[in-house]
């Protein structure tokens, strides 16, 4: 298995398959500030995935990629490359798609009283492949952002976790045949335009608590510095 992305959220499920005595044949993302989190693994820094679709290839023992916290996206030179990609999204498909950390700030707005996490394959489009699992989780009536955030990151863990095994077992595995209920988002796309327009609710009763990034601030810093 191959993985791209950065941040605990990623390598907590690298972590997790070499405990299951799963393979990790690689793991992409942006270089590290301070030292890798995993010497024993395979590393190779990118700012463009697509940059290295055929060291992935070549890489692969199974042919499936992983896609967690990941920023970069995935176009032809690996999307035409015969591998599976597979994406955890933070957030309920099809409602909510795009910037995870947006697309969260918003739902607590519309006064969602539950989010999701949400494993889909990646396609040409942002966000729009077939979703395989998802599992879903609430929200608080008075709960912070910063509170509903990390709840959530829990969550995609555990889903990956859960996933993960069906995965190895069978890498062409089509999903689970139920799934959560959709929320009421519509199915919007939540990018930099979302994010610069966040300034335009600033009346909204529920703002203040949607915004409270709490001590999440320094690590999302697109997001806290839109919000001043």
């Amino acid at each position: 298995m191959i993985f791209v992305g950065e941040g605990s959220l990623l390598w907590r499920a690298v972590q997790h398959t070499l405990d299951s005595d799963l393979p990790v044949d690689l793991v992409c993302g942006p270089a590290p500030s301070g030292p890798a989190a995993r010497p024993d693994v395979p590393f190779r820094a990118v700012t463009d995935v697509n940059s290295v679709a055929d060291e992935l290839v070549a890489a692969g023992t199974d042919g499936v990629v992983w896609s967690l916290n990941n920023r970069m996206i995935f176009r032809a030179p690996v999307l035409s490359a015969g591998l599976r990609i597979l994406n955890i999204h933070h957030g309920p498909l099809p409602a909510y798609r795009g910037m995870p950390e947006v697309a969260l700030v918003y739902a607590m707005l519309r006064g969602e009283r539950e989010f999701a996490a949400t494993l889909h394959e990646v396609d040409e489009g942002i966000d729009t492949g077939p979703t395989l699992a998802a599992d879903s989780y609430p929200i608080g009536v008075d709960e912070p952002y910063h509170v509903v955030l990390r709840r959530g990151l829990d969550v995609c863990h555990r889903l990956f976790e859960r996933c993960v095994p069906l995965v190895a077992a069978d890498p062409a595995w089509t999903g689970e045949s139920t799934l959560p209920d959709g929320v009421s988002g519509g199915g919007s796309y939540f990018g930099r335009r979302a994010l610069a327009d966040l300034a335009r609710h600033r009346g909204d009763p529920d703002y203040p608590r949607a915004t409270d990034l709490g001590f999440l601030a320094g690590y999302l810093p697109e997001l806290a510095a839109a919000l001043r």
